[in-house]
C-alpha cells in the first residue's frame, strides 16, 4: 500500500507533462495559417474498494479513494482566428465558425480544413487549385447555367484570350436637325466575331416632298450593312413616329456577319445641331488573360483585359450538425466521424453567404500567446508540486524501511 502514495505524483507529474506539450506545440504553431489550438483537460482517477455502511441488512456501498489524475486533449475547432490581409490571389479566409472548405487527398479521401491559403498544382498537363500540402480543394464546377450540384477537384483552366463579342442591340439618343441641313450622320462603334471594333455610320437624308420625313442607310468600315433604307418620321413636337426599332445586319469582309437590333425611339427633331447625346451597344473587343482569382462569393475565375470574366469553379463550403466533434488530423485538417452529424455546403451552387469568405486574406492560428505563456506557467507550477510531492513520499517510505530494518 505505500507504494501507492506515489501514484497520484507519477500520474500528476505525467499529465502536466503532457499539457506542457501541448502549450508547446500550441506556441510552436503561432503562425500557421488556419491552426486551431488544443487543450489539455484534467479527470480524476478514482479506486474503490467494497465495504457495508448496513451491517444488520448487509446492504454494499462503496468507499472512494483517490488514485491520481487523467488527461485528455480538446481541440478549439470553432476558436475563430484573426483574419489578415495576403494579397494573393488564391488565398481566401473563413469569417465564422461551422465552415471548412473540403479537399481530398491523392487516394481521394475526404478532409476538410480552415487553411485557405491555396496555390496551384500541375499534374499531367493540369492544373490543380490545391493546399498548401498539395490536397486537392473541392469546388461546383462551372457550367452553362451556373454551376454544378457535385464537387469535384478544381481545376485552374484560362483562355490566353478571349475572342470580342458581336454587337447584338445598339440604341442611339441624337438630334437630328429641324433645318438648315439635309444629312446627318450618327457613328456608332460596332464589334463583329473577328475584329475589335468598327465605325457604323448611321445616315439619314431629307426626303422631298415629305415633312418631317428621313431616310436612314448605312455604312460600316471593312464591310456591308443590309437592312436598309428605313424612312423615319418625326411628328410636330419633334418626337420619332416611327420606326421606333428596327434590325439590320452587318456583313464583314472576313465573311462572318451579325445581327443588330436597333433602338432609335429617343430620337429627336428639334432645330439646332445633330450631336449624339448617348450611345449603348452590347458588344465588347477581344481581351487578354490578366489573372486569376478567388472572389468574395468563392467563385475561382479568370479575368481579362475587356473586361470579361470566366468562372472555373465555386468552394465547396461544408458545415456540420457538431462541427467541435471533428477528428483532428494535423490540427489544420479534420474529418467527419460518427459524432459530427449530418453535413451540408453553406454556400452550395446556387447560394452565396454573405461575408463568410474574404478573399485575398488567410485566417491566423487562432492561439491566444498570453493565455499559453500564462497555461504554460501553472502547467510547470503544477509539475513542480508533483515532483515535490514524489520526494516527500520517497522520503517517508524511506524512513519507514530504516525503521524496519
Amino acid at each position: 500500500m505505500a507504494l501507492s502514495s506515489f501514484t497520484p505524483s507519477l500520474t500528476g507529474m505525467s499529465a502536466q507533462a503532457h499539457a506542457l506539450e501541448t502549450v508547446s506545440t500550441n506556441m510552436a504553431n503561432m503562425r500557421t495559417v488556419g491552426y486551431k489550438p488544443n487543450e489539455t483537460l484534467f479527470s480524476t482517477m478514482l479506486g474503490s474498494t467494497s465495504n457495508y455502511s448496513n451491517t444488520v441488512d448487509q446492504l454494499s456501498s462503496n468507499r472512494v479513494s483517490v488514485n491520481g489524475v487523467n488527461y485528455y486533449d480538446r481541440t478549439l475547432i470553432n476558436a475563430q482566428g484573426t483574419i489578415t490581409s495576403t494579397g494573393n490571389n488564391y488565398d481566401v479566409a473563413i469569417n465564422g465558425e461551422n465552415a471548412f472548405f473540403e479537399v481530398k487527398d491523392a487516394g481521394g479521401y475526404t478532409y476538410y480544413t480552415r487553411a485557405g491559403d491555396f496555390t496551384t498544382l500541375t499534374q499531367d498537363g493540369k492544373s490543380y487549385l490545391v493546399t498548401s500540402s498539395g490536397y486537392k480543394v473541392q469546388g461546383f464546377p462551372a457550367t452553362v447555367n451556373g454551376f454544378g450540384s457535385s464537387p469535384t477537384d478544381i481545376e485552374i483552366l484560362y483562355q490566353d484570350k478571349v475572342p470580342s463579342t458581336p454587337t447584338t442591340k445598339a440604341s442611339v439618343i441624337a438630334n437630328v436637325p429641324a433645318d438648315g441641313v439635309d444629312t446627318s450622320s450618327y457613328g456608332v462603334t460596332v464589334y463583329g466575331p473577328n475584329n475589335d471594333g468598327r465605325t457604323m455610320n448611321m445616315l439619314f437624308s431629307k426626303v422631298e416632298g415629305k415633312i418631317n420625313t428621313w431616310e436612314i442607310t448605312f455604312t460600316v468600315e471593312d464591310g456591308t450593312v443590309t437592312g436598309g433604307p428605313i424612312e423615319a418620321v418625326f411628328d410636330s413636337d419633334a418626337n420619332l413616329i416611327s420606326p421606333k426599332n428596327f434590325d439590320v445586319t452587318v456583313n464583314w469582309d472576313d465573311g462572318s456577319s451579325n445581327n443588330i437590333a436597333m433602338d432609335i425611339s429617343k430620337m429627336t427633331q428639334y432645330a439646332g445641331s445633330s450631336g449624339i447625346t448617348k450611345v449603348e451597344q452590347d458588344g465588347s473587343p477581344s481581351g487578354n488573360f490578366v489573372k486569376s482569382f478567388i472572389d468574395d462569393n468563392g467563385i475561382v475565375k479568370a479575368s481579362y483585359s475587356n473586361g470579361d470574366e470566366i468562372a472555373f469553379a465555386k468552394l465547396a463550403i461544408v458545415g456540420f450538425e457538431s462541427a467541435d466533434n471533428l477528428t483532428p488530423v494535423n490540427n489544420t485538417m479534420f474529418e467527419a466521424n460518427n459524432e459530427t452529424g449530418q453535413s451540408h455546403y453553406v454556400n452550395g451552387p446556387d447560394k452565396n453567404v454573405t461575408g463568410l469568405l474574404q478573399p485575398q486574406a488567410v485566417e491566423a492560428s487562432a492561439v491566444n500567446v498570453e493565455s499559453e505563456f500564462a497555461r504554460m506557467i501553472v502547467v510547470q507550477r503544477a509539475y513542480s508540486l508533483n515532483t515535490q510531492s514524489f520526494t516527500a513520499n520517497n522520503e517517508m517510505l524511506q524512513t519507514v524501511v530504516n525503521l524496519k530494518s
